[in-house]
């Protein structure tokens, strides 16, 4: 996550649970879902938010081409000619476009943390002190704990609410952020259990008929796809930091580069020009604002 937005996220109480355990119920108060029908069959097992355990449905790909708009500031009308939107989770999809579902994966979002302190003690990473860990550079957000099967599995469960209200409210994808969490962790957390954690999130994507998107983490190279499942990549300013191969040598054209235009270093007309670059290539303001808000920015080639 190298950019910084905030979003309005829906916290829904009382609302119960199977429990993995058995018959036991808990309140629900993450990411719950809520009307519409999904994609994948409501068996209503625990862990995958009602969609077939082991079941994967077809899903629609990331086109190829077209022009992609990056709204987690805030959704508006995407901008004319605008055919690929990513939106939060709590948001709806823009109409006659493809959709992406934003979920942040791996790390607390702001309005969400007391929930998950106070519902999910385990599933939070901790000091040795018990005091949990806050990404360094959004200290508002306190890292999931991706060390052990048994809390991975209960992130998995929390989060997959969300991913079924992706697919009830009509996303074609799901991007999870904050994968590359472990490089934050103060050396606490590792690669391999941050890519256990995803690998149980992708199977949940795909069980509800939904494509899921690798962020950033351009160091996983091909294992992010051949072993983790993604099946495309939402990349942040691949091109200033020299990345873009990293993705496209993977994914091929179904890569997402969002540059931001705090820091690009070079013309637009220049990245525009790259023939190297992601042929799905936007820029976007930091915070990611609405259209008709201050500071917003919205460029493609």
């Amino acid at each position: 996550m190298r950019s910084r937005w905030s979003s309005t996220v829906v916290v829904l109480a009382s609302v119960a649970l199977l429990a993995v355990s058995g018959c036991s119920t808990a309140p629900a108060t993450i990411g719950s879902a809520t009307g519409g029908t999904s994609r994948s069959a409501a068996v209503g097992d625990a862990g995958t938010g009602g969609a077939t355990a082991g079941t994967r449905v077809a899903h629609r790909a990331l086109p190829t081409g077209g022009i992609p708009d990056y709204q987690l500031g805030g959704a508006y009308t995407p901008p004319a000619g605008v055919t690929v939107v990513e939106r939060d989770s709590t948001e709806r999809p823009a109409a006659r476009t493809y959709g992406i579902c934003y979920v942040n994966g791996f790390q607390t979002q702001p309005d969400e943390r007391a929930a998950w302190l106070s519902d999910h003690p385990r599933a939070v990473l901790r000091t040795a002190s018990g005091k949990p860990v806050s990404d360094p550079g959004w200290p508002d957000e306190v890292l999931l704990d991706t060390r052990s099967a048994a809390a991975r599995a209960t992130i998995t469960d929390v989060l997959s609410r969300s991913i079924a209200r992706c697919a009830d409210r009509g996303f074609d994808a799901v991007e999870f952020d904050n994968l590359d969490s472990w490089t934050r962790s103060g050396g606490r957390l590792t690669r391999s259990g941050n890519l256990a954690l995803a690998t149980s999130l992708v199977r949940v994507a795909h069980q509800h008929g939904l494509a899921a998107a690798q962020k950033n983490t351009p160091q996983l190279g091909a294992q992010g796809k051949q072993r983790t499942g993604f099946d495309f990549a939402v990349a942040e300013e691949c091109v200033q930091y020299d990345e873009c191969a990293a993705y496209t040598d993977v994914y091929g054209a179904r890569v997402l580069d969002v540059e931001y235009a705090d820091t690009l270093e070079q013309r637009w007309s220049d990245v525009c020009a790259m023939t190297d670059r992601p042929r799905m290539t936007i820029l976007r303001d930091r915070d990611l604002v609405p259209a008709g808000a201050k500071g917003h920015v919205f460029r493609h080639c």
